[in-house]
């Protein structure tokens, strides 16, 4: 199927499409004219990007995971033993963003309440 196919099924725009393959992590064939030629399982591989993406996931880190989980009862499960490892490093990194951010707009609501109180 065509790029405009993948997009209205996905939902994804064509741009990213691309980068996804840029990124390594969408391969599809190519017809002897160049065109892009994507399966059902294309579409359902930009859904696990979009996942992972969703969670926080970097491409590259996605890159490295992707061949070792599969979907089960509508859910993305680890094949791979190491994979649990890579992704509770993950979930540290993510931990440790969330808690910059939550400093970043402590401090901001900080500035705010402090010029509440100034006469204007």
């Amino acid at each position: 199927m065509r790029i405009s196919e993948v997009v209205e099924r996905s939902g994804v725009p064509a741009r990213l499409l691309r980068y996804y393959e840029e990124q390594g992590l969408l391969n599809p064939l190519r017809n002897p004219s160049g065109y892009r030629d994507y399966t059902d399982q294309d579409i359902e591989l930009v859904r696990r990007i979009r996942h992972l993406l969703d969670a926080g996931l970097r491409t590259a880190t996605i890159r490295t995971v992707l061949p070792c989980l599969t979907q089960q009862a509508g859910r993305l499960a680890p094949i791979c033993t190491d994979l649990i490892e890579d992704l509770k490093r993950e979930q540290i990194r993510i931990e440790a963003s969330i808690d910059a951010l939550e400093q970043s707009r402590d401090a901001i609501e900080e500035v705010i309440a402090a010029g509440v109180s100034v006469p204007g």
